[in-house]
């Protein structure tokens, strides 16, 4: 009973009564109020049911359709059954030769709201599963219903011809509103805020060298700019996509908490630069080179993750550090230019190209009047609070 929520209120709406004449199977029954429980029909009449009634295979059929099976009314003839009506369709799918008007069942459903709504009584009668209705129970009604489906295989199942008419008529009588339209969205975005998002874009873009070449930068810039006026953005959409950008370019520049390395590959990759000579030394394939201290930026080691995370959030450090940003020509890992203080991380079992690049680094920045302190790795993944706080006493200034 997928799409069954009982805590919404049934629709309620005065609609034709459905007339099932001879019905053999109680299972076509059940289905049938269920087809009619979809579209707020809830008037069912039976005319002779060949297993009789109450039927139990009706009710388990009718998947939660009690209040149309409970309320059944039943009949010995069809002219009984339809006596208190005054506008009736016959759905039939075989010619009958008879003088009566044949119509769609968007036609039939537009005629009975309109005819209810005057205070008229309609009702639909469906035939037999085996052959339909007889010729003279299509003459008591005014209109014949028929269904545009393949001439070569016209046969409807008995609830499916049902779920058809109660789909027409639901349609007309609702207004044709849909049950989950998309929720209200925030206001349009004004075309400034759209620019400057744009603006911010682009940015970031040539700092990756995205719109290359130059002579067909002019033509890329359109095809972006107008992706974005076609989707009609919100200012919701704004706000989206300008941390989308943002989130991106902090990824790259360094600060994002995550990256494309685990630690341990984050280490290997800070061996591999210290012995291909560092970025404070010339190489012989100095573009390799720089793109691995690019992807170094965004990969921190877990002790860098760990720090960097402390060192933002601790009152006594936030917003003074910097991770991976060049001094000269040397990029210690964590800088605090307003307290001249740089902290280098000391990984276990690092090789021996790593220890003199940073005693290199060291001797350059303490010649500038930086204060260098050391930490230990594990010192910082077992105690971070401990590391901390020989962090605050070596940013202290001496009096």
């Amino acid at each position: 009973m997928s799409g069954t929520d009982r805590t919404k209120t049934a629709a309620d709406l005065p609609g034709p009564v459905v007339i099932l004449v001879e019905p053999q199977l109680g299972e076509n029954i059940g289905m049938a109020a269920r087809a009619m429980g979809n579209f707020g029909l809830t008037r069912l009449r039976i005319v002779n049911p060949r297993d009789g009634w109450p039927n139990l295979h009706a009710t388990r059929a009718a998947a939660g359709a009690d209040h149309i099976i409970d309320t059944v009314e039943l009949f010995d003839t069809v002219q009984a059954a339809v006596a208190d009506l005054n506008l009736l369709f016959a759905t039939t799918a075989r010619p009958h030769d008879q003088a009566k008007p044949v119509v769609g069942p968007d036609i039939a459903a537009s005629e009975i709201v309109a005819h209810i709504a005057g205070g008229g009584g309609a009702g639909i009668l469906f035939g037999r599963e085996r052959y339909g209705l007889q010729a003279e129970e299509v003459g008591l009604a005014d209109r014949i219903i028929t269904f545009p489906v393949n001439p070569a295989f016209a046969s409807l199942n008995l609830a499916q011809a049902v779920l058809l008419v109660g789909y027409e008529w639901f349609k007309h009588a609702a207004g044709g509103v849909l049950p989950n339209a998309m929720p209200e969205r925030s206001p349009r975005a004004g075309k400034e805020q759209v620019a400057s998002f744009f603006d911010n874009l682009v940015t970031e873009l040539d700092k990756v060298e995205f719109l290359r070449p130059p002579e067909k930068r002019d033509t890329m810039l359109v095809n972006l700019r107008n992706i974005f006026t076609r989707m009609e953005p919100t200012k919701q959409d704004m706000h989206t996509l300008h941390g989308v950008v943002m989130a991106i370019a902090e990824g790259r520049k360094g600060p994002a908490k995550g990256g494309v390395l685990d630690g341990a590959q984050a280490t290997r990759l800070r061996a591999l630069l210290a012995e291909q000579g560092g970025a404070g030394k010339p190489s012989d394939d100095g573009g390799s080179v720089r793109g691995l201290a690019r992807l170094l930026r965004r990969n921190p080691t877990d002790a860098e993750r760990l720090l960097w995370d402390a060192l933002r959030s601790d009152r006594r450090f936030a917003g003074n550090f910097k991770r991976q940003t060049p001094v000269g020509r040397h990029i210690p890992d964590f800088v605090s230019f307003t307290q001249r203080v740089a902290v280098e991380l000391l990984n276990a079992d690092e090789t021996q190209a790593i220890a003199a690049d940073r005693a290199a680094r060291k001797s350059w920045l303490e010649q500038r009047n930086y204060r260098v302190m050391v930490l230990a790795a594990t010192d910082v993944e077992s105690n971070l609070a401990a590391a901390l706080d020989q962090l605050a006493a070596a940013a202290t200034p001496e009096v």
